[in-house]
């Protein structure tokens, strides 16, 4: 690991680019209303929540996530092929967990799904972005 190989702007952009995704991912023209249905949360829950905490706090650990994979990726040979793979790699490893996490919670496998097919984009374009552009 090579600190010096690590393009700080590559890895803010590639943490905000996770809302972009998630924008997406959780849009009701894609998985947002069956998302809600398996959380059991409705629009009223959502107008009262704390956006600018869930928000901030999700930008913040998408940036920790971000730094983390570029600081895996620092290397003179990481191109796109390999940040995408190592990103993608990483996605199955969260996605495993949240898995884990949700058989004990009694989640169902669309929740699993949901959520962690969103982890796998999420972290397969990080890696790509950090890939391209280190």
């Amino acid at each position: 690991m090579t600190i010096s190989y690590v393009n700080w702007l590559a890895v803010l952009v590639a943490g905000i680019s996770a809302f972009v995704v998630g924008g997406i991912w959780y849009s009701p023209g894609l998985f947002g209303n069956v998302w809600m249905k398996e959380n059991k949360i409705g629009q009223e829950d959502i107008r009262r929540s704390d956006k600018g905490r869930i928000f901030g706090s999700a930008l913040i650990l998408a940036l920790v996530m971000s730094t983390n994979l570029a600081l895996f990726l620092s290397d003179a040979k990481t191109d796109l092929r390999w940040g995408f793979i190592a990103g993608l790699l990483t996605g199955v490893w969260v996605f495993c967990g949240l898995a884990i996490t949700a058989m004990f919670e009694l989640r169902t496998c669309r929740y699993v799904f949901i959520n962690g097919g969103y982890q796998l984009v999420a972290l397969a374009l990080m890696g790509a972005i950090i890939g391209v552009w280190r």
